[in-house]
């Protein structure tokens, strides 16, 4: 068991490592980047739904977008580098319709991610999302763009 949870954890740091991403240019209109990889077989996770939300001053949470990963397991327009302000967001991924239809059943029915964007200028973050049928793990990474 530890051998196979020590190979997934390098393969989703090597998912993660596995394209090059500038932060300058074209990709600061993108300030948040999700990659996920299927624990399975350990390939991208592609044709994932998910949807992005900020939550409000009354607690109320605002959605601000959907995606869906593309071949590689990744999406990056979540967001704009205008609209990602400091406070508190949701990525809610729709994984038990993904592993359905790949024809599992899913334990969860969804994976909601929420983290905190604080106060500094030009922060990207990375999340990356490890996800099998009965189990998901979850990182972040947050960078300055310069």
């Amino acid at each position: 068991m530890q051998r196979l949870t020590l190979f997934l954890i390098f393969a989703l740091i090597h998912l993660c490592r596995g394209t090059a991403v500038s932060l300058s240019g074209g990709d600061v209109k993108h300030p948040v980047i999700v990659k996920v990889l299927n624990a399975i077989n350990g390939t991208a996770a592609s044709g994932l739904h998910m949807e992005m939300y900020r939550r409000n001053e009354d607690q109320t949470w605002r959605q601000l977008s959907t995606g869906v990963t593309g071949m590689n397991g990744e999406t990056y327009n979540l967001t704009t580098e205008a609209e990602f302000i400091p406070g508190l967001y949701r990525v809610h991924f729709k994984t038990a319709d993904y592993w359905r239809s790949l024809g599992y059943v899913p334990f969860h029915e969804c994976v909601n991610v929420v983290f905190q964007v604080d106060a500094s200028n030009h922060q990207h973050y990375t999340l990356a999302l490890l996800l099998s049928p009965y189990s998901y793990s979850t990182t972040g990474v947050a960078r300055s763009s310069h």
